[in-house]
């Protein structure tokens, strides 16, 4: 039985013994004791003090005295405004620690039998993969991980957008102004080459729009019937009638920006178990809409579109289907849906899109379940907040995005400049220097996109990332190469037994720190419940901060005790082994020495 389910037994039988209340263990509620406070377990009394017929604080001491009495494991309490803190005895600790220094598996639970697959990136070919990709990226990999870590089998998919009018767009401006140049005439990369043409689209559509004005005619209109625009439409319509040359303009684009999206993504070090294309799905969903009208899911109206009415669910009616019978997206993600299930036959799906997307997620869903679809209780949307810098709103079109491939490079430099400044490379070769750069960088930067919790709309800025102090990814990638300096000189003293003797007694610091390495397992649980690597990401702060506290009030290779010595290291192993662990699951790596 856990620290958790022994508590929450005992103060039932508490509740029960003084004052006849009888409530499940599973619902009585503990938090985390604040830190100004003795203890590590904390309960409201608040709820039950009613039927006691106490105060709160009345209601506080008598079950903290009948714990203190009865259970051994508790070693004190403290009441404060009806919040009952409690704390356990240091033989508690140590008994917890011995189970986490024998546990091979520690930190991942057992296959729990279930597929989980999450939908991540879903780039547009028509330009880089820039900062708000790189959230979704970063989440979306580290919320695999988490699920993962809970049991689950997990497939990581994206699809990518590859058709439709705004990749006519850029391929309409690289027939006009493209000159038969290529990504390796200009020595530039694939998907950057291709995301210029995008922008320059936009550049020539305004122009001409302004035109149009000058020449009499209305801003909507000018809009609509500036020459570019038609040439795009046009050329769409040529893509859907497959016409050889169009076509194959089409492919050789988008492989120069797959091309370019594999180097950012081999920098970034993720991958997929699959990719699906727009141009091969966005048919898909036809035969549904036939099912759904045969059903009364849909309704087809006067000019044969096919829409579903959601109104009674406080929704609105949705189109599923244009009048010419064309697809919309709706009518393409109902189909896909389908065919991942066929493909993975998951238990559930997560969707890793922002939050400008949540009303077409809902009533995504909403569909699937009025179709009677098995899997559709288990979809779930990770919505997210967009990404601004401290300049303000990107826009693609205006080519104001700051891409990912220069945000790492901007972030891999400022580590260099940074751990120079800091003389952290001692003994290190150039190459090793180099690496390690590459790990702060990233680091910092997937640590602040995953520290924040998803629904938050944030604000990135690389210079408080990189810092080696506060919150950050460097502060806890420095924390574990100072225990891994710790470790090797415990392995030079013979101090490193994997077996040492136990104190019978702790350092207040040595005890949060177990207590907090206890919480590991929990706090993966939470975050694969909740979707949430920011709950990861705080707690990984949170260890780290503790262990920094251990080291400043606890002598470990001055100790007079060579069992405590061992002991200690032994401790600062499993912190670093715990550091590791969290901070792989966000994707990020840590270094054996800075």
């Amino acid at each position: 039985m856990n620290i958790d389910q022994f508590l929450r037994q005992s103060l039932n039988t508490a509740l029960v013994e003084l004052y006849h209340i009888k409530q499940p263990p599973d619902t009585l509620v503990l938090q985390p004791t604040r830190k100004e406070f003795e203890g590590t377990h904390t309960f409201v009394t608040f709820p039950y003090a009613k039927k006691a017929g106490k105060s709160p604080q009345e209601l506080g001491e008598s079950l903290g005295q009948y714990l203190e009495q009865h259970f051994p494991e508790v070693k004190s309490y403290q009441v404060v405004k009806g919040f009952l803190n409690i704390t356990f005895q240091d033989r508690v600790w140590l008994d917890k620690f011995r189970l986490i220094c024998d546990s091979e598996h520690w930190g991942k639970e057992a296959s729990n039998g279930k597929t989980a697959v999450v939908e991540i990136s879903s780039p547009n070919t028509n330009k880089p993969l820039h900062l708000g990709h790189m959230r979704n990226i970063f989440l979306g990999f580290s919320t695999s991980n988490i699920l993962e870590a809970a049991g689950f089998q997990v497939k990581k998919v994206c699809i990518v957008n590859d058709r439709g009018i705004h990749i006519c767009k850029s391929m309409v401006a690289y027939k006009n102004f493209g000159e038969g140049s290529t990504p390796e005439s200009t020595q530039t990369k694939g998907d950057h080459f291709v995301g210029r043409y995008y922008v320059k689209f936009d550049q020539v559509y305004k122009e001409q729009i302004g035109d149009l004005i000058a020449q009499g005619l209305e801003k909507d209109q000018a809009k609509l019937q500036a020459p570019i625009l038609k040439e795009a439409q046009s050329l769409l319509k040529k893509w859907e009638d497959q016409d050889p040359d169009t076509i194959a303009l089409w492919e050789q684009m988008n492989q120069w920006v797959y091309s370019g999206f594999d180097q950012t993504y081999q920098t970034m070090e993720v991958g997929f178990d699959k990719v699906y294309y727009e141009s091969n799905t966005y048919v898909l969903g036809k035969d549904i809409v036939n099912v759904g009208l045969e059903t009364g899911v849909f309704l087809k109206k006067e000019d044969q579109s096919v829409w579903v009415d959601l109104t009674d669910e406080g929704l609105d009616e949705k189109l599923i289907l244009r009048g010419d019978g064309t697809s919309v997206y709706m009518t393409q993600d109902l189909g896909t849906a389908d065919l991942r299930f066929e493909d993975f036959n998951f238990d559930t799906s997560i969707y890793v899109v922002g939050n400008e997307q949540d009303y077409h997620f809902k009533v995504l869903f909403k569909i699937l379940e009025r179709l009677g679809r098995p899997y559709a209780k288990g979809l779930y949307h990770l919505s997210y907040g967009m990404v601004d810098l401290p300049s303000g709103k990107m826009k693609s079109r205006e080519g104001t995005v700051v891409d990912a491939d220069q945000i790492m490079e901007e972030m891999i430099d400022t580590a260099e400049k940074h751990t120079l400044e800091l003389g952290k490379i001692e003994g290190l070769s150039e190459q090793e220097a180099q690496a390690l750069y590459k790990t702060l960088g990233l680091g910092a930067l997937k640590y602040f996109l995953t520290k924040v919790d998803p629904k938050k709309r944030m604000m990135f800025n690389p210079e408080e990332s990189i810092a080696f102090q506060g919150d950050t990814g460097p502060f806890i990638q420095y924390t574990y190469a100072r225990i891994s300096a710790i470790l090797r000189k415990g392995q030079a003293l013979a101090l490193d037994s994997i077996d040492p003797v136990l104190p019978k007694s702790l350092h207040p610091s040595e005890g949060s720190l177990i207590h907090l390495l206890n919480e590991y397992p929990h706090k993966i649980t939470t975050a694969a419940k909740e979707y949430a690597p920011s709950v990861i990401a705080q707690y990984v702060y949170e260890l780290a901060k503790e262990y920094n506290r251990f080291y400043a009030e606890v002598s470990i290779f001055n100790e007079s005790s060579d069992d405590l010595k061992s002991f200690r290291v032994q401790l600062s192993k499993q912190v670093a082994r715990t550091i590791n662990m969290a901070m792989s699951l966000l994707g990020i790596n840590v270094p054996e020495r800075m």
